[in-house]
């Protein structure tokens, strides 16, 4: 039997303690933040403040990637998520109209996601993993420190506030933070670089609900109504119990939208994006607009293979791989990576530098390719979102190396080709990965063929002196501060 210590009680900390409960294990989750509120999920999730959490108060959807893993392995959380009032959306509802090949797929019942605000799928969560008869979760005190063997190369246990605890497993769940490198660098044991790449995005959610029989109106993402436009995102996911969150992402220093901290200005953005207008009319806010700049996108030197091997510690969720949210994966590649990491603990002859090796290199092959295509899609974005700030024409987007389409190529062939469509629901869903789907060499020749059909609703946002009218600023163009 292992002593095991999870630094978080996240989604990532849980899910590991979820995933690694009836191992034999003696399992501790170690949370510096305060007990979670305790009552019916729609009456305190609005009033749990998550100040460690940030993106906890921000519009929310689990993809169908952590759907299935939920599926195959929590089905009890996932049906108390549904019984919370949690809503499965059916991709494929969002099958443009205009493929022909409507036909349904035997695997089409993959593609769902699951509606459902962050902080209400945490408490189910927590509440599931609060019964579980080997794990203990202990609030209010995070670990400190880590203890090491003489040489660096073994973890023997922790340092708390209420003192040092035993451990032969230490799992960093604490998020973006990662505090296992200031861990390490506190030993005196040299860490591995990040790798980074901007993510360019400043947050602005505010959540709804609907009114007493009104009814929800259509998502023409499958489980998001809205745009990633040519300047800005404003993207809409549907809650459990009528509730929805509203975001609108903006380049950090565009400072037209950065006013879309007031309520009212953010309401007049949001009636103007494209597919919002139908589910605001008929819904009432129920929290103030939460504000966050998302970090970078980062892979962890820490959790990769360019770290030496430290026995006994490993990463999960954000500690790992951090990716920008527009894409709306980060919970499910964490659930993903809990059960990954607790079958590569089940399966190891002993908890040695070999097994860390090994989910090293399971790490790079979950996460890394998400990391690639958040940095480079991003950085994409990123370039046209400055051109439409500066007032420039949009910037020309590179050719993709080896012939691999573009993601704005395969959206547009996705209006016409039900397979393309099938491809890239699977890769923006968690489902697949870029590699997987865009390399494929049929997938390669039918968005070559595929024509070009409609309008796209990016035509049909607001553009910036639109904006600028609805915000009351008179400065039309916006002013970008370049340093942001």
């Amino acid at each position: 039997m292992a002593a095991v210590v999870i630094a978080g009680a996240s989604v990532a900390g849980l899910a590991s303690a979820l995933a690694l409960s009836g191992q034999g294990h003696d399992i501790v989750v170690l949370e510096r933040g305060p007990r979670p509120p305790e009552g019916p999920y729609g009456e305190v999730v609005g009033d749990w403040h998550r100040p460690l959490v940030p993106q906890a108060a921000h519009s929310h959807t689990l993809a169908a990637l952590g759907v299935k893993v939920l599926r195959e392995r929590a089905p009890r959380v996932l049906a108390a998520l549904r019984e919370a009032g949690a809503v499965a959306l059916d991709l494929t509802a969002a099958l443009p109209p205009t493929v022909k090949d409507r036909e349904p797929r035997a695997d089409d019942a993959e593609l769902t996601a699951l509606g459902c605000r962050r902080g209400t799928l945490d408490l189910v969560l927590e509440r599931a993993v609060r019964a579980l008869p080997d794990v203990r979760i202990a609030y209010g005190d995070g670990v400190r420190a880590l203890r090491l063997e003489a040489d660096g190369r073994r973890v023997t246990g922790v340092v708390t506030a209420g003192g040092p605890l035993a451990a032969d497993i230490v799992i960093d769940a604490t998020g973006r933070r990662a505090e296992s490198r200031r861990w390490l660098t506190a030993e005196g044991v040299p860490v591995a670089d990040d790798e980074t790449a901007p993510s360019g995005l400043s947050v602005f959610s505010r959540f709804h609900r609907l009114r007493p029989g009104a009814r929800p109106g259509p998502l023409g993402r499958g489980n998001a109504a809205g745009i990633v436009g040519r300047h800005y995102a404003g993207l809409l996911h549907p809650g459990e119990d009528g509730t929805f969150g509203v975001l609108i992402g903006a380049l950090p220093g565009d400072q037209t939208l950065a006013a879309l901290g007031d309520p009212e200005r953010f309401a007049a953005v949001a009636r103007l994006t494209p597919g919002l207008a139908p589910w605001l009319e008929q819904a009432d806010p129920v929290s103030p607009v939460h504000t966050m700049t998302a970090p970078h996108n980062a892979l962890r030197g820490l959790a990769t293979t360019r770290q030496r091997p430290v026995a006994g510690l490993f990463a999960v969720g954000d500690a790992v791989c951090v990716t920008d949210p527009l894409y709306a994966r980060g919970v499910s590649l964490a659930l993903a990576g809990a059960f990954r990491l607790a079958d590569l603990l089940a399966s190891a002859p002993a908890v040695d530098i070999a097994l860390s090796r090994r989910v090293a290199r399971s790490n790079e092959e979950l996460y890394g390719p998400w990391f690639r295509q958040s940095a480079d899609d991003d950085r994409i974005r990123i370039a046209q979102w400055r051109a439409a700030i500066a007032g420039r024409p949009a910037p020309s987007v590179p050719t993709a190396l080896g012939g691999r389409p573009l993601l704005s190529e395969a959206c547009a062939a996705a209006a016409s080709d039900g397979e393309v469509w099938r491809g890239l629901t699977r890769m923006l869903t968690g489902l697949r990965t870029r590699e997987e789907v865009f390399d494929d060499a049929e997938f390669r020749a039918r968005v070559r063929r595929a024509p070009s059909i409609g309008t796209s609703t990016h035509l049909l946002a607001p553009g910036r002196a639109e904006l600028a009218r609805a915000l009351g600023s008179y400065d039309v163009r916006g002013r970008f501060d370049r340093a942001a």
